[in-house]
């Protein structure tokens, strides 16, 4: 990876990860599933104008990203999210990262080296410390849900990496609009109050929307799918493991909770694993 991909590849889990506590912010404003379907279709209107139209065959591909990404990974989190604790959801989100590299392997054809195995089993140990700390929830629904979030975001960065490349802006942009009538629908059914959400939310709950819409929504996944396109999944996945260091980090600054010896640990341990999964290439074809 160049520089500017390793700067980038940071940055992505630096924004999502402060978005943690945003989210649990916005989703004590409005009902999760309804909060989730207002954030994609702002994203939907201020991109899909402005970027090319899909072939049929990419949109067919890009309708199958937005069922994993969009409906399954965002629906299944916002509602762990909002019923757990932003730590529990920042670590058992990490399984994202080794669900990646297993799916990558068979699907993508995409061996990871002995040192990107290394570096992420250090880097998940790190996420282990993390979760042993004693401010986390041990409520087992919402874990499941956040946990089964991680294996569609999984799948759909194979499936993004399988199809692609696409353009960034124009991935981001029609998989939002293909995702609103899935959440906006599943809203309707399992929720209330959408409408006196919207009078009653005061200004934390819209800027936590602001925040989900253009940093964690559209500079987030821009970047994210403009690395995807470039490098292997071996390569990209293991920086997913830092976002629980910048999760914890921001609940440290705006929530007040307190710097323990499992954080300190917990965060050095994943940075120094994601590092290591950079010594050498990570990507060793099979061969028939």
């Amino acid at each position: 990876m160049s520089a500017i991909q390793i700067v980038c590849a940071v940055a992505v889990p630096l924004l999502w990860g402060y978005q943690f506590v945003v989210i649990k912010v916005g989703v004590t404003e409005f009902p999760p599933l309804f909060f989730l379907a207002l954030r994609f279709l702002a994203i939907a209107l201020l991109l899909v104008p402005f970027v090319k139209t899909p072939t049929r065959r990419q949109l067919g591909h890009i309708a199958a990203i937005s069922l994993f990404l969009g409906g399954l990974n965002f629906g299944l989190f916002y509602v762990g999210l909002g019923l757990g604790s932003g730590s529990m959801s920042a670590v058992a989100y990490q399984l994202a990262t080794p669900f990646t590299v297993l799916l990558a392997w068979p699907l993508l054809a995409e061996r990871p080296s002995p040192t990107t195995s290394a570096g992420v089993a250090l880097a998940f140990v790190g996420v282990v410390v993390l979760a042993a700390g004693p401010g986390l929830s041990a409520n087992v629904l919402p874990l499941l849900l956040v946990v089964g979030a991680a294996f569609a975001f999984a799948v759909s960065n194979v499936l993004t990496k399988r199809h692609g490349p696409f353009d960034p802006l124009m991935l981001t942009g029609w998989s939002s609009l293909l995702t609103v009538p899935q959440v906006m629908l599943t809203s309707l059914l399992v929720e209330h109050g959408q409408l006196g959400s919207l009078v009653a939310a005061d200004g934390r709950g819209w800027l936590a929307l602001a925040y989900t819409i253009f940093i964690g929504g559209i500079v987030g996944f821009g970047l994210w799918f403009w690395l995807i396109a470039r490098c292997s999944m071996s390569r990209v996945a293991p920086f997913g493991l830092l976002l629980p260091v910048f999760a914890v980090t921001s609940s440290v600054l705006f929530l007040g909770d307190l710097v323990t010896p499992q954080l300190i640990a917990g965060g050095l341990l994943a940075i120094i694993g994601v590092a290591l999964t950079q010594v050498r290439p990570g990507l060793r074809p099979i061969r028939a």
